[in-house]
């Protein structure tokens, strides 16, 4: 395999915070010796997550074995997951906004057509259901759990008990039709074919949408992360990698 210097569209800042997490849990195991420093495994640990480069691709870049590769990625990514925010501490941000936008997104997923509970009706494709908290300025305070993409939205944000946190926060929050039925503090657009909609719910329909497109940036944060655009790995993996995306986002955003 031939090998050949590269970028990573990546702050330093995000490099720096994961490398002294790895200094950390190095002393805190009592790691004495690695074939990488925490420098480079957290560089290589980027790499697989911004890019997607494979195991083999990273181990013949970093000089380790593919085995290594892969042991240090997910050394690295349990890491960064087991610090992001919770629904706790996104609803508690969220007291603080106007507002927020709920949504979900389906990220692409590498199966064949036995696998039924991950294939989208939408979309026509096996995929993952996340759920996305956004604020007004379109940042990313809370990514769900993933579920089958055959889970419709509302289903999804009543299982991991988005809605009602909302609700008992009293947050405002702006959904599409997918999320009919919510109640609580959930808005969602006025429903019926346009046409047969009165002038005063077509322009609250009109209002509702420019605010709902705020959600669409935070929807490509998770989108730059190459890796997310084409999972191939085990679903069971998905949540961690969600959310190790989800604690590095603010790091990318200084």
């Amino acid at each position: 395999m031939l090998v050949y210097p590269s970028g990573v569209d990546v702050s330093s800042s995000a490099l720096r915070f994961l490398t002294q997490q790895l200094r950390r849990h190095r002393r805190t195991i009592g790691s004495r010796w690695r074939r990488l420093s925490a420098g480079r495994q957290a560089l290589l640990a980027l790499a697989h997550l911004r890019v997607g480069h494979t195991y083999a691709q990273l181990a013949a870049g970093f000089g380790v074995g593919t085995t290594t590769a892969y042991r240090y990625v997910t050394e690295a990514v349990e890491l960064l997951a087991a610090l992001a925010p919770s629904l706790a501490d996104a609803v508690r941000t969220a007291s603080m906004k106007a507002f927020v936008i709920l949504d979900g997104t389906l990220l692409p997923i590498d199966r064949n057509a036995a696998d039924r509970p991950f294939y989208s009706g939408k979309h026509k494709k096996h995929r993952m259901n996340v759920q996305i908290i956004a604020d007004p300025f379109g940042r990313l305070p809370r990514a769900s759990s993933a579920l089958p993409g055959a889970v419709h939205d509302i289903k999804a944000a009543r299982t991991h008990g988005i809605i009602d946190a909302l609700k008992e926060a009293g947050v405002e929050c702006w959904a599409d039709q997918g999320y009919r039925g919510a109640n609580g503090t959930i808005r969602v657009p006025y429903w019926g074919r346009w046409e047969t909609l009165s002038v005063g719910q077509q322009a609250v329909n009109r209002s509702h949408a420019k605010i709902r497109a705020l959600v669409e940036q935070a929807m490509a944060t998770l989108k730059t992360w190459r890796l997310l655009r084409k999972l191939r790995c085990s679903t069971t993996r998905i949540t961690t990698l969600v959310h190790a995306v989800l604690t590095l986002h603010p790091t990318c955003s200084n």
